[in-house]
This record gives C-alpha cells, sequence and structure tokens, in this order.
C-alpha cells in the first residue's frame, strides 16, 4: 500500500512541475546607437515587458508631439477653456439635431 501511494504521488508531481514549467523565447532586436540612447535603454537584456513600455512611452511621446503640432497648426492652442466649451456644446447639438 505504501509503495502505491508513493507512485501515485510522484506521478502527480510530475504532473505538477510539467504545469509550472514555462518555455521562454529569445528575439533579438536590432537598434541603433541614437535610438538606445533616445530611448534611455540601460542594459542589453530587457523583458518583453520591459520593452513594450519603453515602446510605448516612446508611442505616447511621439502622439502628444503630434497633438501639440495640431493645435497650434489649428490655433486650438489659443482658445481659451470657454470657447473650447462653446466648441463642444456646438458640436453636440448639431449631432442631437441630426
Amino acid at each position: 500500500m505504501c509503495n502505491a501511494i508513493r507512485h501515485i504521488w510522484k506521478a502527480s508531481s510530475k504532473r505538477l512541475n510539467l504545469h509550472k514549467t514555462k518555455t521562454m523565447k529569445t528575439i533579438s532586436v536590432s537598434i541603433s546607437d541614437l535610438e538606445y540612447n533616445q530611448f534611455g535603454i540601460n542594459n542589453d537584456k530587457l523583458s518583453f515587458t520591459e520593452f513594450v513600455d519603453i515602446v510605448n512611452k516612446e508611442i505616447t511621446k511621439q502622439t502628444f508631439n503630434r497633438c501639440i503640432q495640431l493645435a497650434e497648426k489649428y490655433k486650438l492652442s489659443r482658445m481659451s477653456m470657454d470657447e473650447i466649451n462653446d466648441e463642444v456644446k456646438a458640436v453636440r447639438n448639431a449631432k442631437n439635431n441630426h
């Protein structure tokens, strides 16, 4: 009886260990020294999460800068809060009337 219990325990233990094991893959990304410094990377090895965070920060920064450019181009950056609120109300009213 004891041997049977040990056998079952060993078999279930092996199954549990198999489920805990993760297979990790490694990818290589080449970037210029300028980009390396621009992104503030300070380690040659990054986790995927760290890499995604760095890329997302850069995309967010570029999107924000583009918004600023468009706001200046269409003179939105010079509008007061009251003017912005009036514009929003006008668009909502026009949308509700159609």
